[in-house]
């Protein structure tokens, strides 16, 4: 998650120094994980029913009542987390705001949240498609590998074309660039 920092500098003058606030990037960064989270079960797991977060395990198979009942479940709890990590973002936005530290520039935020898309689904292709494999992107055709290795460069270029958006609007004198979350008058 981006690291939430304030930058000091100091003035020639006799005003001493000027404290800049850098605008916080957590609220973005994590709107866009949840996000991904639900489009990912939203999509993936209801509409197309590629896969559900236990479909390739014995007792998550999605052609058993109990399998069914199990990933309805597991579905659910992932929903959950979701929910927690966007209603985390509003707080966090809602703080930033009240500290005068949200940024007014849409590509601050875009890209901050498909950064955080692009690394949930990074987390979420290594831990579930690899490492526990509990789940493939397409469970209805077996598994195929492509298939997950597809999901993760896609996930590795959300992430850089989201840095590379955010990037842009830190360039100076842009709204949302260094100093961005002071107040405007």
């Amino acid at each position: 998650m981006p690291r939430e920092t304030s930058a000091t500098s100091s003035s020639a003058g006799s005003h001493g120094a000027v404290s800049v606030r850098l605008p916080a990037r957590a609220p973005a960064f994590l709107f866009g994980m949840g996000i991904g989270g639900f489009v990912d079960g939203i999509v993936l797991h209801q509409l197309l029913q590629w896969h559900h977060m236990l479909s390739h395990t014995e007792s998550g198979n999605p052609k058993t009542v109990a399998g069914l009942e199990l990933n309805t479940l597991a579905d659910g709890l992932f929903h959950g987390a979701m929910w927690v990590l966007v209603v985390a973002a509003a707080a966090l936005a809602v703080r930033a705001r009240r500290q005068e530290r949200l940024s007014g520039s849409w590509r601050f935020h875009t890209g901050l949240a498909m950064a955080g898309w692009g690394i949930f689904n990074i987390i979420e292709g290594l831990v579930n498609h690899q490492l526990l494999q509990i789940h493939h992107v397409r469970d209805d055709l077996g598994g195929p590998p492509a298939w997950d290795v597809g999901f993760l460069a896609v996930s590795v270029l959300l992430v850089a074309a989201g840095w590379l958006v955010y990037r842009r609007s830190q360039t100076p004198g842009r709204p949302g660039g260094p100093g961005a979350g002071q107040k405007a008058r």
